[in-house]
């Protein structure tokens, strides 16, 4: 998921475009292909259960919604960790860091693999989800450090591709690879390219100093400054919505009768939210407000398609279609919003936004698996569309401060997740 932004100055490592000299005007691509590829395993580590859950379920002999709080540990060790962690490491150089998180992973995902024993799988799976709060809490940063100032955004937007990457491609694939393979083989496939990925920054990515104590960003004075309160609660309730139907979508499908269509359903979905990424990044100067609308107005119409048509094999596809094209842009314009609520204040907007997040995938984990006990998968859908209903209302309210028809001009630059 998105991200709280390293807060240390930029300064050193963005010359003034106007200064002259080819060298300074070109993006360390190589650098920052290394960040979106942690970026891509950070998403896809937290994502790849749910298209393996029924495999998983049956290896760790536990129920289905058990083998669903994989997704819900991951996002707990994530919301429980990544301020006071990121606080605790500030200062510590951040190619160390990177190294450190992503070590994290490796760990994390070849227990995961290798582990027969549900207990050991939760507590693997809750030592990625801290691997993944300090990863969140640098790449950001990170890559803005390493561009020119009039190139940040792109850089950061390079280094951000990894997330639709592993929307698109990274879960469907893990999928077909585990129905092919077996679940485990995912994960260690994940394990192999983490390996990759450390020699890769160990040789690439250039090393910044930490921060210093005054630049730590402040939480709760922020949550006082207009916009920020409305920006988080739809964040937590939308993420909310879209885990409880994403974290159990094997379980879903194959309860309406399409368990063997996991794996395409999900690349349509992705590539749905790819274009919706491509959407918003054109449009969410002019319209971020409208967009958040829209997006919410897509999931939504997607719902209704679930719980109503679901017997109709066309329709279940429209739905992901549908879910995806709403979906895809929303880290994006969440991000964005609690930025420019944020003001002065956006990195700790940011870095809220980061613990919410989290903490509403651990509550999609946990409300789903309730919701599939008691009631059954078919509940997913109209759960979403009670969900959406407050969504839209603070988006609809607050269009002073925090879902402005048109975003405020700060004078930097916006990050184009295309560019």
């Amino acid at each position: 998921m998105s991200t709280a932004p390293d807060t240390a100055p930029a300064a050193a490592t963005a010359p003034d475009p106007t200064s002259g000299g080819e060298a300074r005007q070109r993006l360390p691509l190589f650098a920052l292909l290394a960040l979106a590829t942690a970026v891509f395993i950070t998403s896809l580590t937290e994502t790849l259960p749910a298209g393996l859950l029924p495999a998983m379920s049956q290896d760790l002999r536990v129920s289905e919604s058990a083998t669903g709080q994989t997704v819900t540990v991951y996002a707990i060790g994530t919301a429980l960790t990544a301020i006071p962690l990121t606080a605790a490491t500030a200062g510590w150089r951040r190619k160390k860091l990177l190294l450190t998180a992503m070590g994290g992973f490796a760990v994390a995902n070849t227990v995961t693999a290798v582990s027969t024993v549900y207990e050991l799988t939760m507590a693997a799976r809750f030592v990625a989800g801290v691997a993944a709060g300090l990863a969140w809490a640098l790449l950001a940063g990170y890559a803005r450090r390493m561009a020119p100032a009039h190139l940040q955004g792109k850089a950061m937007a390079i280094a951000m591709a990894g997330i639709p990457v592993a929307l698109s491609l990274g879960v469907p694939a893990g999928t077909f690879l585990g129905d092919w393979l077996g679940w485990s083989v995912a994960f260690l496939a994940m394990t192999a390219l983490t390996v990759l990925l450390l020699v890769w920054i160990a040789a690439a990515v250039p090393d910044f100093p930490g921060q210093g104590r005054g630049e730590r960003p402040k939480m709760l004075p922020t949550l006082r400054v207009p916009g920020v309160t409305p920006v988080l609660f739809v964040t937590l309730v939308f993420v909310l919505a879209h885990t409880i139907l994403y974290a159990y979508i094997a379980t879903y499908l194959d309860d309406i009768g399409l368990g063997g269509s996991t794996g395409l359903l999900l690349l349509v979905f992705g590539a749905a939210s790819l274009a919706s990424i491509w959407i918003v990044g054109a449009q969410i100067n002019r319209r971020l407000r409208g967009l958040t609308v829209g997006g919410a107005l897509l999931v939504a119409l997607a719902a209704a398609l679930l719980a109503l048509l679901s017997d109709t094999t066309a329709l279940v596809y429209v739905a992901a279609v549908l879910w995806g094209l709403g979906w895809g842009g929303v880290p994006t314009l969440l991000q964005t919003a609690a930025g420019d609520a944020g003001g002065e204040s956006a990195d700790s907007a940011q870095a809220m936004l980061v613990t919410l997040w989290n903490v509403a995938m651990a509550g999609g984990g946990i409300v789903g698996g309730v919701l599939l006990d008691v009631v059954g998968s078919t509940s997913f859908p109209w759960t979403v569309l009670l969900l959406l209903l407050p969504v839209l209302a603070v988006v609809l309210y607050a269009r002073r401060a925090g879902f402005p028809s048109r975003r405020p001009v700060t004078g930097t630059e916006v990050v184009d997740p295309v560019a």
